[in-house]
C-alpha cells in the first residue's frame, strides 16, 4: 500500500500512514496531541488543524467556516491523508492558551506508539477443510444391481471423487434410503475428517477419517459454513468460515452470559457445585453461543443448514461447563480436570442450535488452568514450528502463558480477572463500535485526546484503551506508582466520586452514552492487580527454566484488543517486559486463528494433538516464588526498577520535565484569568 508523510507542526514530527489514513489517528499513533473528546465522530469541535502542502479527503462540517474551510482548516478526525502534507495545530486544539504557549516548552519525551509486526502464523498447512460437501449421481438400483445404499453411495464416491474409504454414522444411515429415493438418486454428502467419538483418548492418536454425517438432496455443495468458537470466561467471539474458498465471511462477539454467576472460573466452578447450578451455566454458555452464531449468520444472511462442523476452543473450565462435565476437581489439589482430550460431538446434543448432523471438536487442555485456548494459539500462531525461544501471552480473565520453541514448550496460567476484557471497570466494554482505544492527555492542561472504534461517539474503554489511559495518566503525573490520583490538581476533569476519585473522561454531552465516561481509582486497582498477575506469571515461568526476558527472540501477544494496542504503553504500566520492541508481534485472538486453521487443514488435527501432549506445566496456584512476584508487581511499573530500566529513567524524566512547566503554570493562569475578568467587565 501506497505511504504518504504527515508532519506535525510545531511539534516537527513526522510519520508514514497509509494512503487514506485518518489524520487524528495518525496524531494518536505519532504522539501528538490534539484535543478531541467526542472519539473522532466530528461532533466536539476540538480537534481542529491547517493543512498545508495538501491533497487530503475531508468532509465540510458544521464546525468549520466556508471562510475557514478555504483557508485549510479541518477537523482532523474527518481528514484523511492522500498525499505528503503538513498539519499545523493551532494552541486552542493543544489545549493551551496562546499565552500559555507562548512561554511553556512542552518538551520531547517520546511518546511514539511503536508499529507491530504482520501475524506469525503456522506453516505448511495444506487446505483440506475438517468438513467437506460433493455432489454424487447414482444410478438406482435394479434387479441386477441390487448392492445396499451405503455400498451405491461409497461406490459413487470412489468413482465421482476417489474418496475410497469412509465410515457412516447412524443417523445418516437412518435417513439414507428416503433422501436417496426422494432426490432421484441425487445427493450432495458431507463428509467429516473426524475420528469416530470413542477412538479418541490419550494413548490413541487421532487419524482423521471420512465420516459420512449427512446427505442432502440436489446439488448443495456450494453452501459448506464452518464455525469457530473462542468460549472465553468474559465473552463468546465467533466466526463463520466459507470451508470452500477458506475465507471468513463474518465475526461477532459478545459477553458470556455466565458473567452473572461470577466473573472469573473459580467462582463459576463453585457456583456448579449448588443444585442445578452446573446446569445453568451450561445452559447460559450454550445460549451466548447461540447468540454469536445467530449474529454471524444473519449478517451473511446464510442458512443453519449449510454449516457443517464447529470448532470450539476454551480453556479448560469453559469447556468442561460447556460439554456439562465435572468441574469439582479442577479447583481442588492435585487440580485434576475430568478429561484433557475431549470426544468428539454432536452440536445438537449439547444444545446448539444447529441441525443434527454438526460435528462439534474441542480442542484439548494440558491442566486445570491452560486450556484448548492456548493450544489454539500455539498452533495458530505457528510457535510450534520455529526455532526462536518464544514467550506466548494470551490476555484475557485466565492470563495464559507460554514458552518454548518447536523443541519443547512448558507453560503456566494465572487468574488475570476480566479488567483488560471491561469487566469490573466502570465504564469497561470490547473493543466494539465506540470503544475508546486511544488515548492521549496533555499534561498541563491534562485535556484528552482520544480515538474510538469506528470513531462513534465514546460509549466505553476497551483493554487497548485502558492500557493507554493507564499509562499517560501515571506519565502526566496524575496518579502516582500505586495507582492513587494525585489530590492537588487544579482540572475539572479529577474530581472525588461515589467510589473515590476519578477523571473524566469524556463529559456526558460528547459520549454516546449521555453520561459522563470516567476512570476511577478501584477500575484502576483492578488494572494493576492484573497486569502484576501477567507479569508475574512471565518471571516465575522464566525463571523456572533458568531464563530471563533478556533470553526471548520474541515476545507475542494474544487478545482481543482494538488496534491500538500499545506496546511501549504496556512497557510503561509494567504489562510487557522491557525489552525492545521489536521482539513483540501482535496476534490478535489467537484461540480462533488456531480453531480457523484446524477447521481449513484437518491434518493439523496431529499437531494439536502433538502440542497438548508435549506441554510441561508449571502450576502456580500454590506457588510461594509466584505469589512472591505478583506482590512486587503491584506497583507501577514495578517495585523493582532493575527490571524496568528504560521505563524507569523515561519515568523519572518525564515528572522532571512537568515539574518544572508547573514552576510557571500558575503565574500564567493567573495572567489567563485576569485576562478573562478584563474582558468580562468592558
Amino acid at each position: 500500500m501506497t505511504k504518504h508523510t504527515v508532519t506535525f507542526e510545531p511539534d516537527k514530527i513526522a510519520i508514514r500512514v497509509d494512503k487514506g489514513a485518518n489524520l487524528l489517528e495518525a496524531a494518536l499513533e505519532a504522539g501528538v496531541h490534539i484535543n478531541a473528546t467526542c472519539g473522532g465522530q466530528g461532533v466536539c469541535g476540538k480537534c481542529r488543524v491547517v493543512i498545508e502542502a495538501r491533497e487530503v479527503d475531508s468532509e465540510k462540517t458544521e464546525k468549520i467556516s466556508q471562510e475557514e474551510y478555504d483557508q485549510g482548516w479541518r477537523q482532523a478526525c474527518k481528514t484523511f491523508v492522500l498525499s505528503d502534507c503538513t498539519a499545523q495545530i493551532p494552541v486552542e486544539s493543544r489545549g493551551l492558551k496562546p499565552l500559555v504557549a507562548q512561554k511553556l516548552d512542552m518538551g520531547k519525551v517520546e511518546r511514539k506508539i511503536s508499529a507491530l509486526d504482520t501475524k506469525p502464523l503456522a506453516e505448511d498447512w495444506q487446505f483440506d477443510p475438517l468438513a467437506i460437501k460433493v455432489p454424487v449421481r447414482l444410478s438406482p438400483p435394479t434387479l441386477q444391481d441390487n448392492a445396499s445404499d451405503l455400498t451405491r453411495i461409497s461406490t459413487g464416491l470412489k468413482q465421482q471423487h476417489d474418496i475410497e474409504k469412509i465410515s457412516v454414522d447412524i443417523r445418516c444411515l437412518k435417513t439414507m434410503p428416503q433422501v436417496l429415493r426422494t432426490s432421484d438418486w441425487s445427493v450432495t454428502a458431507t463428509l467429516t475428517a473426524a475420528p469416530e467419538p470413542e477412538t479418541i483418548s490419550p494413548q490413541q492418536g487421532i487419524s482423521p477419517a471420512l465420516n459420512l454425517v449427512r446427505l442432502e438432496p440436489g446439488d448443495t455443495s456450494g453452501n459448506n459454513l464452518g464455525v469457530v468458537l473462542d468460549i472465553g470466561t468474559t465473552t463468546i467471539c465467533a466466526e463463520l468460515l466459507d470451508l470452500k474458498t477458506g475465507k471468513v465471511m463474518a465475526e461477532a462477539a459478545e459477553y458470556n452470559r455466565q458473567i452473572e454467576y461470577g466473573e472469573d472460573v473459580i467462582t463459576r466452578i463453585v457456583y456448579a457445585q449448588k443444585p442445578k447450578g452446573k446446569g445453568k451455566l451450561q445452559s447460559l454458555v450454550v445460549s451466548s453461543i447461540n447468540q454469536v452464531i445467530d449474529e454471524i449468520l444473519e449478517k451473511t444472511g446464510s442458512s443453519k443448514k449449510s454449516i457443517s462442523c464447529i470448532a470450539a476452543a476454551g480453556n479448560t473450565t469453559m469447556t468442561h461447563l460447556f460439554l456439562g462435565l465435572e468441574t469439582r476437581y479442577i479447583r481442588e489439589a492435585p487440580y485434576v480436570p475430568a478429561a484433557n482430550f475431549m470426544p468428539l460431538a454432536w452440536a445438537s446434543d449439547v444444545g446448539i442450535d444447529v441441525p443434527d448432523c454438526v460435528r462439534l471438536y474441542s480442542f484439548p487442555a494440558v491442566a486445570s488452568y491452560v486450556g484448548g485456548d492456548i493450544v489454539s494459539g500455539i498452533i495458530g500462531s505457528g510457535v510450534f514450528q520455529k526455532e526462536k525461544l518464544t514467550l506466548y501471552m494470551d490476555i484475557g480473565t485466565n492470563g495464559e502463558i507460554v514458552l518454548g520453541n518447536r523443541d519443547w514448550l512448558a507453560c503456566a496460567a494465572c487468574s488475570m480477572g476480566p479488567a483488560f476484557e471491561g469487566g469490573g471497570i466502570k465504564h469497561g466494554m470490547r473493543a466494539d463500535q465506540g470503544a475508546i482505544e486511544g488515548f492521549h492527555i496533555n499534561p498541563i492542561t491534562l485535556e484528552p485526546m482520544l480515538v474510538t472504534v469506528g470513531r462513534e461517539r465514546p460509549r466505553g474503554i476497551c483493554g487497548s484503551g485502558l492500557i493507554s489511559i493507564l499509562a499517560e495518566l501515571l506519565f502526566a503525573c496524575v496518579i502516582d506508582r500505586n495507582g492513587k490520583f494525585v489530590r492537588d490538581l487544579s482540572s475539572e476533569r479529577i474530581r472525588s466520586g461515589r467510589f473515590g476519585y476519578e477523571y473524566v473522561l469524556v463529559l456526558a454531552e460528547d459520549s454516546g452514552t449521555g453520561d459522563d465516561i470516567v476512570i476511577t481509582e478501584v477500575d484502576i486497582e483492578n488494572l494493576i492487580r492484573a497486569k502484576g498477575a501477567l507479569f508475574a506469571g512471565c518471571l516465575t515461568l522464566l525463571e523456572n527454566l533458568t531464563l530471563s526476558f533478556d533470553d526471548l527472540d520474541r515476545v507475542i501477544i494474544a487478545g482481543a484488543f482494538g488496534r491500538y494496542i500499545n506496546i511501549e504503553k504496556g512497557k510503561q504500566i509494567g504489562l510487557f517486559p522491557d525489552i525492545p520492541v521489536e521482539k513483540f508481534h501482535f496476534l490478535g485472538n489467537g484461540s480462533l486463528l488456531g480453531a480457523q486453521l484446524v477447521s481449513l487443514s484437518n491434518g493439523m488435527l496431529r499437531d494439536v494433538e502433538r502440542i497438548a501432549k508435549m506441554m510441561t506445566n508449571i502450576e502456580l496456584s500454590d506457588n510461594q516464588s509466584f505469589m512472591d512476584k505478583y506482590v512486587g508487581a503491584l506497583f507501577l511499573p514495578h517495585t523493582d526498577a532493575h527490571l524496568f530500566p528504560v521505563v524507569t529513567e523515561y519515568l523519572e524524566a518525564s515528572s522532571q520535565m512537568i515539574s518544572n512547566q508547573k514552576i510557571i503554570t500558575p503565574l500564567l493562569k493567573a495572567k489567563s484569568r485576569k485576562a478573562r475578568k478584563i474582558k468580562s467587565t468592558k
